[in-house]
């Protein structure tokens, strides 16, 4: 297991890498560029620019969160192929660089959905959330500005404002688009760039989609067991892996976080894996909570047993985590209680690895 840290630049994260190499055990910075657009080619000279900051610190760039991918793959238009391209060239520049695992999502529009960013826990700490209520009666321009207020001035990743000023054209674009036009889209995506990565070394690790289930009537597909075993079997190499998210993934209680870990893990198709808790209620409402398992609905210990039970060596980071102390930081994104989540982390690993007699 390599723990890492995500990380948004110097010039728009409250966190500073100097900071980051204070928390024992942390070796790689996920990273990405986040002011090239959508669909365009990731230049080698700003990727090693981002690499020479990272490595200067004392840290590793092996991980890159994310490329995202364009709309015109996800709808399968006659323009996509030159955004495939667009896409492989990306992947050998990362390749050169040193980057061995792209995290992406297949995700209509939205990359992930919440109703509020600094919801107020009993402990006075604040967190993401998904209201079920709130989500199911606002328009989705309103929660786009909602969000943009309730940003504090930093940039929400995967909410790209040259995509979302065209908020109408695309959900115009996507009616009559269903979950199986997008698998195949998905599909096409893969046969294309897959080959690509096997021929550098990099493995593509597809995000789960977050909350998995429609929202505002799109499709979505990166949701169960099911539809991940369909989307790694479709393309059957080790380049096409998977992001296991357990906030994501754990948002629908009918999927055994513990067998998805474990089963993926001993296939080897888990180059990556985010690790966070959430407090799932009976009104349908997600609020996210500290990484502890007596803080959610998750059990993390049975998480990270069945990754360790799997035979998991891959990346592996905190998600998002609360904001305590006072800090003023990109929402989901400080400092303080992401360091608590990878001691956490680290201390369930540890132990297991003692258990097995090792060090």
């Amino acid at each position: 297991m390599k723990m890492s840290f995500r990380w948004f630049g110097s010039d728009d994260d409250s966190v500073s890498l100097a900071h980051v190499r204070q928390i024992p055990g942390v070796e790689v910075i996920v990273g990405a560029l986040f002011h090239i657009p959508v669909g365009e080619v990731w230049p080698l000279k700003d990727i090693m620019k981002l690499k020479k900051e990272i490595t200067d610190h004392g840290f590793s760039f092996e991980v890159v969160e994310s490329v995202n991918v364009h709309e015109s793959i996800k709808l399968g238009l006659p323009e996509r192929d030159k955004y495939i391209e667009n896409y492989r060239t990306t992947i050998r520049h990362l390749a050169e660089a040193g980057v061995k695992v792209i995290c992406y999502n297949f995700m209509p529009v939205f990359d992930w959905t919440r109703s509020d960013l600094a919801y107020r826990l009993p402990d006075g700490s604040t967190v993401l959330a998904y209201e079920k209520e709130k989500i199911e009666q606002i328009d989705p321009k309103e929660l786009v500005e909602r969000m943009e207020r309730s940003s504090l001035g930093y940039s929400l990743p995967g909410w790209e404002p040259e995509r979302l000023k065209t908020l109408k054209t695309l959900f115009e674009m996507y009616e009559g688009v269903t979950e199986e036009d997008l698998f195949e889209n998905l599909k096409y995506f893969l046969e294309q760039i897959i080959p690509t990565a096997e021929e550098v070394g990099i493995r593509m690790a597809i995000h789960p989609d977050d909350p998995p289930w429609s929202v505002f009537g799109l499709p979505r597909i990166v949701t169960n067991k099911r539809n991940l075993e369909r989307i790694v079997n479709c393309v059957d190499s080790p380049s096409n892996g998977l992001t296991l998210c357990t906030g994501s993934l754990g948002s629908n209680p009918e999927n055994d976080l513990p067998d998805i870990m474990r089963t993926f893990a001993k296939r080897d198709r888990v180059p990556f894996a985010h690790i966070r808790n959430i407090e799932l209620r009976e009104n349908g409402d997600i609020i996210e909570t500290a990484h502890r398992s007596k803080e959610g609905a998750l059990d993390l210990y049975e998480i990270m047993k069945a990754l360790h039970d799997g035979g998991f060596d891959g990346y592996i980071r905190p998600d998002h985590g609360r904001m305590i102390w006072g800090e003023q930081a990109r929402p989901g994104y400080g400092l303080y209680d992401r360091a608590l989540g990878i001691m956490y982390l680290f201390g369930i690993w540890d132990s297991l690895n003692k258990a097995k007699g090792g060090s």
